[in-house]
């Protein structure tokens, strides 16, 4: 295969979540870069939305302010509460913890990002990569748009297509990490006062679930392993409906895959010039689910080791990335270390007795 030379591109971003929008708006302009994204370019066109309880964590806070972003209003929503009314479901306990959460529209978020990036980057929208093949050092991406089935060529390739990730299965096929399915419905907010709560039943799940308040709606969700998890929805919806949440006749549902890494082998950062971030790499808490400031981190760490190459050589890019990013695996090291004691019960309930750190909900 011969391709002309000026056809080809430098970089190629499967996906323009925050890890894909962020690599692109910090990458060098002089790297020839296209991006494809599932998502439309206006958050009022109908088209592929991430699943998301869409609460933003105090890293991703940190992450975004130390890359000088300010979140515009638009992507806010109503309320913002302070505060995570926390309940033990098997153990019927309930205890409330003071959390700095910033409540959003997680689709205006992605939007928002994405408008960021430079007018330099070819921005293919609603688009959706179907098959990678390399040959003779060139990728060969392969994706439909409008109905049509084209092809573009590139240099290299950055995954950042999330958990289900195109880019890790073609180039580890026997690549396996534990995932779990979430679960999310949208039901019209009938609480007697907004909230934001955290579930737990070792009974269900190893992971969590939430509910949310958002702009007059209630987001209730969970994550469960992938066997029998509409099953294990449905009783937690009705174990949840015992403590007063009012989850009748949803409006919606949403469902995704999410990682739930357990060993450091389980982070996987690319390679054969092609590189990995965010959840696509396994970047994501096992034990709170929080992937966003991974993703944010992630792709501010590989746009740095393109842009501090003169010359243009994958491996050396992808040993600086490993270098660069391995705090970020330490860090979720940390997080997988941590988990056996969030989510054991009986250390839980012994916590949450104890009420250290909590304070009484009027």
């Amino acid at each position: 295969m011969n391709v002309p030379e000026k056809e080809i591109f430098d970089v190629a971003i499967v996906g323009l979540g925050p890890a894909g929008a962020t690599f692109a708006r910090m990458l060098a302009p002089r790297l020839k870069t296209v991006a494809f994204d599932m998502k439309a370019d206006s958050a009022n066109v109908p088209g592929f939305h991430k699943p998301c309880g869409g609460l933003l964590a105090e890293d991703a806070q940190f992450s975004l302010a130390r890359q000088g972003l300010t979140l515009p209003t638009s992507v806010l929503a109503d309320p913002q509460i302070f505060s995570v009314k926390t309940i033990d479901l098997a153990q019927r306990l309930v205890r409330n913890y003071r959390r700095f959460y910033i409540n959003m529209d997680r689709h205006r978020f992605d939007i928002w990002l994405k408008s960021l990036v430079p007018a330099t980057v070819e921005i293919h929208n609603a688009a959706r990569v179907k098959k990678l093949i390399r040959n003779n050092g060139v990728w060969e991406i392969t994706f439909h748009k409008s109905g049509e089935k084209k092809t573009l060529f590139a240099r290299t390739i950055v995954g950042a297509d999330g958990a289900a990730s195109l880019v890790r299965r073609t180039l580890f096929p026997n690549h396996k990490i534990r995932s779990f399915t979430a679960i999310q419905q949208w039901f019209e907010d009938k609480q007697t006062a907004p909230l934001y709560a955290c579930f737990f039943d070792s009974r269900l799940t190893d992971s969590y679930g939430w509910a949310i308040s958002k702009d007059g709606q209630l987001v209730f969700g969970a994550a469960f392993p992938r066997e029998n998890s509409s099953r294990a929805y449905g009783l937690f919806r009705e174990r949840a409906a015992n403590f007063g949440f009012v989850v009748k006749n949803p409006l919606h549902t949403e469902a995704c895959q999410v990682l739930c890494p357990e060993r450091m082998s389980d982070f996987v950062l690319g390679g054969n010039a092609a590189f990995l971030i965010g959840e696509a790499a396994g970047f994501i808490s096992p034990s709170s689910l929080e992937g966003m400031s991974y993703a944010l981190d992630s792709a501010e760490i590989l746009a740095d080791a393109f842009n501090a190459q003169r010359e243009f050589f994958p491996l050396a890019i992808f040993e600086d990335y490993k270098t660069r990013s391995r705090k970020i695996r330490l860090k979720l090291l940390s997080k997988i270390l941590k988990k056996p004691f969030m989510y054991q019960p009986r250390l839980r309930a012994l916590v949450m007795k104890s009420g250290v750190l909590s304070h009484r909900a009027r």
